[in-house]
């Protein structure tokens, strides 16, 4: 709150816009929508905001992916200073970690490995920019793009605002900025704990069960969403292009649901059938302790190994022969259905204030929640009551319903008495 609250601050004031100021209501949707890393835009971020803009916009992207507390323990490295017990506690919290141990260590690799990832991809999307602008700009654009990505913000500065998708539809069948773009994505989404162990796999000769969770699930999620899409568009959208082409396109496409923003399809013109999957594909989101939103893969995971388990008869939900216990299904079943509750209200009521048809709201909803900021078209069109609903839900997106319910929840009391157990038919 305090990100967007300095954010919104600065993008209200002359500086940050091209022509006049940009409205209250506009800089808070502008600055939700970076420090949430979402990258729903109302209005057109390459030729509305200026350099100054721009550069909040990234700045907030790069603190809302990387995270409040991983940026101020930068901070803290930068100026040489010790951290205290309290901050160490607030790391281990932040990172979603059972234990304090290392957990410094696991900070400063976070950082390492992003910036160096982050520079990776503005070196190679720079270098390809240069055939299409002057040098100075090409670097600028490949930072900013990088950055964006790598944290899935989703901002782009080639965008028309009046078109209703990404300025990267012109690089539909660039393999540098496709296969550039889907790696920062999946990076980015699959977390920093994944990526730290990952990294360590050589050494330690094994992978924690999140890691094994993560992955599996991700690239499942990936080759299915990528083979549906391609089957769906195939004599659609994908038609024009070459095979290559409708390869790249069909991977960037499942990949980019994941939170990642930025499409190289024009949205609005796919299948309503299509539309769905991404709706899905958006909902289920990318990894805990990622850049991105969702209801997370782990989440996911665990419902469908639940589901299996009942299907057959078992007792025990198992995942790489490694037991789930009780708590964490009852926090998975809680999760999804608090986010279904709250993008179905709020898809309820943008039916009521928004002007269009319901698959559209539904789409911008499921994005904002999802923190994955593709759109329709609705956005740019949006009422001021339609653009706080969509600021409310990128903000409970981007923190997790369940750490607000968390938040707000009173004290906890200690049951002095259990009631008996009841039976009630189901199914």
């Amino acid at each position: 709150m305090l990100l967007i609250a300095v954010g919104t601050a600065l993008l209200s004031l002359p500086a940050a816009a091209v022509e006049g100021r940009i409205s209250f209501i506009d800089a808070l949707f502008m600055a939700t929508s970076a420090t949430c890393v979402t990258g729903l835009a109302v209005i057109d971020t390459g030729t509305q905001l200026t350099t100054f803009g721009q550069v909040v916009l990234l700045v907030l992207f790069q603190f809302g992916g990387l995270g409040f507390v991983t940026m101020a323990t930068l901070i803290t490295f930068v100026l040489n200073k010790r951290i205290s017990l309290k901050e160490r506690l607030l790391l281990q919290e932040s990172m979603n970690q059972h234990s304090m141990q290392g957990i410094v260590l696991l900070i400063r690799r976070v950082l390492i490995y992003s910036l160096i990832i982050q520079l990776s991809g503005a070196i190679l999307l720079a270098g390809r920019f240069m055939a299409d602008m002057p040098f100075g700009k090409a670097i600028y654009y490949g930072l900013f793009h990088s950055v964006s990505i790598f944290n899935n913000a989703g901002f782009d500065l080639f965008g028309d605002i009046h078109g209703p998708f990404s300025g990267l539809t012109r690089y539909v069948e660039d393999p540098i900025v496709n296969l550039t773009s889907m790696l920062l994505i999946f990076l980015g989404g699959i977390g920093f704990i994944v990526l730290s162990d990952v990294i360590d796999f050589p050494k330690r000769k094994r992978l924690t069960l999140h890691s094994k969770v993560v992955l599996t699930t991700s690239v499942i999620l990936v080759l299915a969403g990528a083979a549906v899409f391609f089957l769906l568009e195939l004599n659609h959208t994908l038609k024009p292009l070459h095979t290559g082409g409708k390869i790249m396109a069909s991977f960037l496409q499942a990949i980019t649901p994941r939170s990642g923003g930025v499409t190289t399809i024009e949205i609005p013109l796919l299948r309503e059938s299509t539309q769905f999957l991404m709706i899905l594909l958006m909902f289920i989101g990318a990894a805990p302790g990622s850049t991105g939103g969702g209801i997370k893969i782990t989440t996911f995971a665990i419902l469908v190994t639940a589901v299996y388990a009942k299907l057959r008869g078992r007792e025990d939900i198992v995942l790489f022969r490694n037991r789930i216990a009780k708590g964490n299904v009852y926090k998975a079943i809680t999760m999804t259905l608090l986010s279904l509750m709250l993008v179905v209200i709020a898809t309820m009521l943008l039916s009521v204030t928004e002007n269009a048809d319901f698959l559209s709201v539904l789409f911008e909803a499921v994005s904002a929640f999802g923190t994955s900021g593709i759109t329709m078209g609705l956005t740019t069109e949006l009422t001021a009551i339609g653009k706080v609903l969509v600021i409310i839900l990128m903000f409970v997106g981007r923190i997790g319903p369940l750490t607000l319910a968390y938040a707000l929840k009173p004290k906890n009391s200690k049951e002095l008495y259990r009631y008996p157990e009841g039976n009630i038919t189901i199914g």
